[in-house]
């Protein structure tokens, strides 16, 4: 493996790990009829702090995934096409 591969896996395990707390740290989307029924999440403020934060973390996990995906593309040919 050249020193490019080593890198390239480097910054792909990192990637992946960042990927894994995004999606951690993002809220379920099942509420159910409990969630319709009480309405404790129906102010103002808090549907707005809510999707603030949920759209940031949808959007860094986005891209993330495709940096990993461009990264692993990349890995792939450099080892298909020895390099």
């Amino acid at each position: 493996m050249t020193a490019l591969q080593y890198i390239l896996s480097i910054v792909i395990i990192i990637i992946s790990v960042i990927i894994i707390v995004l999606v951690l740290f993002q809220e379920s989307k099942q509420e159910g009829l409990s969630g319709a029924i009480a309405g404790a999440a129906d102010s103002f403020f808090g549907k707005n702090k809510g999707r603030t934060m949920e759209a940031k973390l949808a959007k860094y996990t986005k891209i993330c995934g495709t940096i990993f995906f461009v990264l692993a593309l990349i890995s792939s040919l450099l080892v298909l096409f020895k390099i």
